[in-house]
């Protein structure tokens, strides 16, 4: 049974962002060669190092300004590409490789105020975001950065 669902950055965003080359907060976009792993917030895969076009620009995941909003850096493809569609588990390229992309999962309430953190170590990622759903029934998502880094990846939905 399902009991969450990942959400990307979609491709609607993406593609808005590619045209514009301004992100919500008007600052320019840069276009490099990937030198990081990313990954790109829509397909939710790595980006390969010095092979890979990518697109750098700030992004907040929250519609509510308030004091969490967390604005940073996220990268996308600088070409279309297609959004990350397996959302009943978290990506597995991101999952398998810890040392390139250490988790934490955040918790929000309905209000989006933190409710909840956990850094993922060596803990199996879907079993622990089933988990924390199961017993924090507080938490409405979960927000998926980079323990290192605090980048947001993707938001995870409780799916019924």
């Amino acid at each position: 049974m399902n009991k969450f669902k990942i959400v990307p950055l979609s491709q609607a965003y993406a593609q808005r962002i590619r045209q514009t080359m301004k992100d919500d907060f008007g600052h320019q976009v840069t276009e490099k060669v990937a030198s990081g792993a990313g990954p790109c917030r829509v397909s939710l895969k790595p980006f390969v190092k010095g092979v890979d076009k990518r697109m750098v620009f700030t992004h907040s995941p929250f519609a509510i300004d308030n004091t969490y909003n967390q604005p940073g850096p996220v990268f996308i493809n600088s070409e279309n590409v297609e959004e990350y569609s397996d959302i009943h588990r978290f990506p597995p390229e991101i999952k398998a490789n810890k040392k390139s992309f250490p988790l934490t999962l955040i918790g929000y309430n309905k209000n989006q105020q933190m409710a909840f953190t956990q850094l993922v170590g060596d803990a199996d990622v879907d079993e622990l975001i089933v988990a924390i759903f199961d017993t924090h029934p507080e938490v409405e998502y979960l927000h998926a950065r980079n323990a290192e880094a605090c980048c947001y990846i993707c938001q995870i939905e409780r799916f019924n």
